[in-house]
């Protein structure tokens, strides 16, 4: 019988979680992810927070033991790799680079990983909870040049080199969270293509983030009539035609379209005018789910993203939305939509993006907590290990 995959998922990874000199000065001494998400508390009636995490605690990614107890994890649910997130901001700036970089120095663990490039300027409003009320500015800002992208390209090339990572069609998978943000796109990936052949690539695969709805498609009228123009084929177009070679799609602009009343964004808008207070916006992710993804997600340069639970409101407070009731059976059922948008695709481009593996302060994870344990891995194992 021919081996043939249910799906390669690839689960984002967050390196927020240990202090940088940096998070300390602006948000304060010892400050990581853990720091928003240990003081939430519940904003309605049967919330689920604080969010606890239970078999690794609340973990220093500065410690090896935990990076080897993510990734054993992680294999075990059947998740191919980790895509680490990887801040490189110009003139030789990054962030957060620690933990990544002690990965690719030390070879452990022994896992797949790849990169994704969170090619956005930092401001003051990145983390809003329990911090003054001031005027938004930026805190590191990105910058965009020919020369920025050879050394940008000459830092991550001992990563593409490592045999850990992840290749789509014989190149190393680099993905852009903004691939349409720099101020040629096609510039940047065809420096990056010649650079790589140069040293002995093959090339590079390029996956850019784009979105079947924009919050800007969403009038006060298309929301009543639910009648917003579907410009999915549109927007990932963009993308592909910009020189990417494939696009990770998400989908919860449109989902979240769908599922909210004109009722629920003109009370939410009334009362932040009138009373100064801000009513929580949720929707039950069973309903959500029912919206996430589009026919475009079965092109064969399309990969879907997972989204098995959603509630920001440990950084953002009441202006977060928050997905109720997210449970690994509810989870289960996603798995299973997206598995259907794989299935008519070769196995190498059966792809699915994980959102995500711990942004535990978007409520966005799938590490074992105190309330689902590994409910949410066991999922996976189920679906798609062999």
């Amino acid at each position: 019988m021919e081996y043939t995959k249910k799906a390669r998922v690839i689960a984002f990874y967050l390196p927020q979680f240990h202090p940088i000199p940096e998070n300390e000065k602006w948000w304060g001494k010892g400050f990581t992810e853990w720091t928003n998400v240990g003081k939430a508390k519940p904003l309605f009636k049967g919330h689920y927070q604080p969010r606890v995490p239970a078999d690794l605690g609340y973990y220093d990614l500065r410690m090896p033991e935990v990076r080897e107890a993510q990734a054993k994890m992680a294999r075990e649910a059947g998740i191919e790799g980790f895509c680490y997130w990887h801040y490189w901001f110009g003139n030789g700036k990054k962030l957060l680079e620690r933990p990544f970089n002690e990965v690719l120095s030390s070879g452990k663990p022994d896992f797949p990983f790849c990169l994704g490039w969170a090619n956005h300027s930092w401001t003051n409003k990145s983390w809003e909870v329990g911090t003054r009320r001031i005027k938004e500015s930026t805190l590191m800002e990105m910058i965009y040049n020919k020369e920025e992208y050879i050394k940008h390209f000459n830092e991550v090339l001992p990563a593409f080199k490592d045999k850990r990572y992840i290749q789509v069609d014989g190149k190393p998978l680099f993905l852009v969270f903004r691939p349409l943000e720099m101020p040629n796109p096609s510039e940047y990936i065809d420096l990056w293509q010649t650079m790589a052949r140069e040293n002995g690539l093959k090339g590079i695969y390029f996956v850019g983030i784009a979105y079947n709805m924009l919050p800007q498609d969403q009038t006060l009228k298309n929301i009543l009539f639910k009648n917003a123009p579907d410009k999915s084929a549109l927007y990932y177009q963009s993308v592909l035609n910009a020189g990417y070679d494939a696009v990770n799609s998400r989908g919860y602009h449109r989902a979240d379209y769908y599922c909210r009343s004109l009722k629920d964004v003109l009370w939410r808008g009334i009362s932040m005018r009138l009373f100064k207070h801000t009513p929580v916006s949720k929707c039950e992710q069973k309903e959500i789910n029912k919206y996430l993804y589009v026919k475009e997600d079965k092109w064969e340069n399309v990969f879907p993203t997972l989204l098995p639970n959603w509630d920001r409101t440990a950084r953002s407070g009441v202006k977060a939305r928050v997905y109720t009731n997210s449970t690994p059976e509810v989870f289960c059922e996603q798995l299973k939509n997206v598995l259907d948008l794989l299935s008519g695709k070769t196995d190498e481009h059966k792809i699915s993006f994980l959102m995500s593996w711990n942004e535990w302060a978007e409520g966005n994870y799938v590490e074992p907590d105190l309330r689902y344990g590994h409910g949410y891995l066991d999922v996976l194992k189920e679906m798609i290990a062999f």
